[in-house]
């Protein structure tokens, strides 16, 4: 008996695709899906750096297929303050800070890694 993929395995292998991705593009993996303690703070899916020592931090985003406007349809004003609150969050282990970046990676399709279409939204928000 087949099971259906779960919510979080079907997520879980989007934000994979989309670290395999930004390591063949060049990006350094440097944490995944850091949080901020209690309710109401937020997750980054993925913390990289860029070859320049940008820190970049990756939301990723996965539908199955467009309807609905896709996956960058689903990045509303809240979603990005929550985000820029865990960067936030995040940034408090450095001295200095570095630049930063906040990046979207569209992961779209289910199945075998070839029917899957990632775009990668560089500079997708900023924090201010």
């Amino acid at each position: 008996m087949l099971t259906k993929p779960t919510t979080k395995s079907r997520g879980d292998a989007a934000e994979a695709a989309a670290r395999a991705f930004l390591i063949r593009a060049g990006l350094v993996f440097e944490a995944s899906n850091f949080s901020t303690p209690g309710r109401g703070g937020g997750e980054i899916d993925l913390i990289m750096r860029d070859a320049d020592g940008t820190l970049v931090f990756v939301e990723v985003r996965h539908r199955a297929s467009a309807s609905h406007g896709g996956a960058a349809a689903s990045i509303g004003s809240v979603k990005q303050r929550r985000i820029i609150f865990a960067a936030r969050h995040y940034l408090r282990r450095y001295s200095s800070l570095p630049p930063c970046r906040f990046d979207v990676v569209l992961v779209q399709g289910t199945g075998a890694p070839h029917s899957i279409q990632i775009e990668w939204l560089r500079a997708a928000f900023d924090a201010s």
